[in-house]
C-alpha cells in the first residue's frame, strides 16, 4: 500500500493484525509498530519488493503460530522468554529460517555484526546459552555438524501426571 496515501486503510489493517508492506512515496516513513509492517521507498525496486514480502509472509505465519519476536522478548505461544542481546540477534537469524540450518558465518555476523570475538567455540557457547533458555518453550536449537544450526519446534513432554501408570499407584 501506498504511504501517505492509504492512511486510513493502514490503520484498518494495523487494527485487523494483518501483514502490511507500505511504499513511501514521499515524507516521512511512519513508526511501525510491529513485525507484521515494514516499508520501503518508492518506486521499489522489484527484487526488493519481493524479498520484503516473502519476510512479512513469514513474519505473519510465526505471529499466527504464536511464535515472535520484539524488542528481545520471544512469545512462544503464551509462554515469554527475555533473552541478551546476543541471544536475541541468534534466535532473529534461526526464526527467519525456521527448519532450515542457518551457517555459522550467517549467525556469527548476525550476533557481533561489527566482527566476530575471537576464538572457535564462542558461537558455540552463545547457542548454548540460548539452548538452556529455550527449555521447556518446545523449541529446540540442533547442531549440524560442520554446517551450522537449525530451529524447529518439539512435540512438548507429557505431563506424568496426565497418564497414572497402569497397574495401581
Amino acid at each position: 500500500m501506498h504511504w501517505p496515501a492509504e492512511a486510513e486503510r493502514l490503520e484498518r489493517l494495523r487494527d485487523a493484525r494483518e501483514p502490511r508492506l507500505l511504499i513511501v512515496e514521499d515524507g516521512t516513513p511512519p513508526v511501525v509498530p510491529d513485525a507484521l509492517e515494514d516499508w520501503l521507498r518508492g518506486p521499489p525496486d522489484d527484487d526488493e519488493l519481493r524479498i520484503r514480502l516473502e519476510i512479512l509472509r513469514a513474519r505473519a505465519a510465526r505471529a499466527e503460530s504464536g511464535l515472535s519476536l520484539e524488542d528481545g522478548v520471544l512469545r512462544v505461544g503464551d509462554d515469554l522468554v527475555v533473552l541478551p542481546p546476543i541471544q536475541s540477534r541468534l534466535i532473529g537469524a534461526l526464526l527467519e529460517r525456521m527448519d532450515s540450518v542457518v551457517g555459522r558465518d550467517s549467525l556469527n555476523r548476525r550476533a557481533w555484526p561489527d566482527g566476530a570475538p575471537s576464538g572457535r567455540n564462542v558461537l558455540d557457547v552463545h547457542m548454548a546459552k540460548l539452548r538452556r533458555l529455550l527449555e521447556g518453550t518446545g523449541l529446540d536449537v540442533r547442531t549440524v555438524h560442520r554446517r551450522g544450526y537449525l530451529l524447529h519446534r518439539t512435540t512438548p513432554a507429557s505431563d506424568p501426571t496426565d497418564h497414572p501408570a497402569e497397574g495401581g499407584r
